[in-house]
């Protein structure tokens, strides 16, 4: 198993013992979708800190996806943004209480394009986590609220980060771990900056 699969193996076992954190975070959300967790003062779901894929220096090119099973043919959706397009392939609800989304992102263009804007807009998150998918986000539109991504004690998201400027022709492969919305909820709209949003279907 490579270093990053057991970062990732790492992150998803500490993930599991926030189960009662999330369950207290999530019943702070309203109903117009939730506030963020962080600097607007709500509490956010934390897990001891594990090191970044940035202090690891991992390549675009490389998989840094979580988990080792994952079918990179499989479509869930697929969505377009300033030149990019970003394949779901899998959103699988694990038995920690929280949701695991892989996915990979291709530079169809012929220039290289900036992967800043992907760790969104939450000071917090930016400070721990820059060039990643921070800003990643789901609705369950039924529950009527917004979930975020994970984060440790540190703010450092579960979720790929130090993503380099993406390469024309290149594709580089991300993973991102959310709270999971209730049993009963099996589609979830979701958003990462600079592209559409889309429904997704979740497993498991």
């Amino acid at each position: 198993m490579s270093m990053r699969r057991t970062t990732t193996t790492r992150r998803a076992m500490a993930a599991v013992s926030v189960t009662a954190a999330l369950a207290f975070a999530l019943a702070g959300c309203g109903d117009d979708g939730g506030e963020k967790p962080g600097n607007e003062g709500s509490s956010a779901p934390s897990a001891p800190a594990s090191p970044s894929a940035e202090d690891k220096g991992e390549s675009q090119q490389e998989d840094t996806a979580a988990g080792e099973n994952v079918d990179p043919d499989a479509k869930l959706a697929e969505i377009r943004g300033d030149g990019l397009v970003m394949t779901i392939h899998q959103a699988k609800r694990d038995s920690g209480g929280f949701i695991t989304l892989q996915a990979s992102i291709k530079n169809e263009g012929t220039q290289s394009k900036n992967t800043t804007a992907w760790a969104g807009t939450e000071t917090a998150l930016l400070a721990k986590n820059p060039n990643s998918v921070a800003g990643a986000t789901l609705v369950d539109k039924v529950g009527k609220k917004r979930y975020y991504i994970l984060r440790d004690t540190e703010n450092r998201c579960l979720c790929t980060t130090g993503i380099p400027p993406l390469l024309a022709g290149k594709t580089t492969s991300v993973f991102m771990q959310f709270p999971a919305p209730p049993e009963t909820t099996t589609e979830v709209d979701f958003t990462l900056p600079t592209f559409a949003t889309t429904s997704v279907k979740i497993s498991g």
